[in-house]
């Protein structure tokens, strides 16, 4: 089977690596087709193989006595299990599961873990979206405390609108109440401000979006931070 070609991949982070960084983790780069609500990282379990999101992005999630929320997104922008390999802890006490099913490049830590001691500049690279992801970490935390729904849901949105080729989101209320730590009727009412106000149509199972503009112009200052980190550490949006 031909090996990948660096310029015909759509992940981020594969595109932004050196052609001899690339060359490292060509032979070992698998693609896999995934489904919806798909474990690629179970909270506590030793992580075993990584995943260049191509098209699909995954939900990072909290669970515990008090529910579930969501506490991070990674679509093709980024690496799926990262931080517990690159920093050496084995595992994350996260679930982290796909959220808009595709396809991914997968690969084992070993190899990868491999390829990143082999190359400082690779290793630079990583840590760079490390440190893009700590950010989307503490400002979502920010977020989830400063804005109302209407405002949460406007970012969330335009996050998973950020990781897709076309303007329809597949997703239900649950999950949304889900993501903003809220029962399903404040999801419910939060989706039905933004589609009464013609920046989204909301249908059974999916969301399109109708106004990006005005989306952001919503989100304000709880949208924008974590993706200027990321084209200054590592490419334009």
């Amino acid at each position: 089977m031909a090996q990948l070609q660096q310029n015909a991949v759509r992940n981020r982070l594969l595109r932004a690596m050196s052609p001899d960084d690339f060359a490292l983790l060509q032979p070992h780069l698998q693609p896999m087709a995934t489904e919806l609500r798909q474990t690629l990282i179970a909270p506590n379990e030793p992580v075993t193989r990584l995943f260049f999101p191509e098209v699909a992005y995954t939900s990072i999630v909290s669970e515990g006595s008090g529910g579930r929320i969501e506490v991070g997104l990674i679509g093709r922008e980024g690496l799926v299990g990262a931080s517990p390999v690159l920093l050496d802890s084995g595992t994350t006490p996260y679930h982290e599961f796909v959220q808009h099913p595709g396809e991914v490049l997968g690969i084992d830590a070993v190899s990868f873990c491999a390829a990143v001691d082999h190359s400082p500049t690779l290793r630079r690279l990583m840590l760079r979206y490390l440190q893009t992801k700590l950010v989307q970490a503490r400002h979502t935390a920010y977020v989830n405390g400063a804005f109302n729904m209407d405002v949460r849901l406007a970012r969330w949105l335009l996050m998973c609108h950020d990781r897709l080729d076309g303007d329809e989101i597949v997703v239900t209320h649950e999950f949304i109440s889900l993501m903003l730590g809220v029962q399903r009727s404040g999801a419910t009412l939060a989706v039905q401000t933004l589609e009464s106000n013609g920046l989204i149509k909301a249908a059974r199972g999916r969301i399109t979006v109708r106004d990006r503009d005005r989306l952001v112009a919503l989100a304000d200052s709880s949208y924008g931070a974590t993706e200027a980190e990321y084209a200054r550490l590592i490419g334009g949006v």
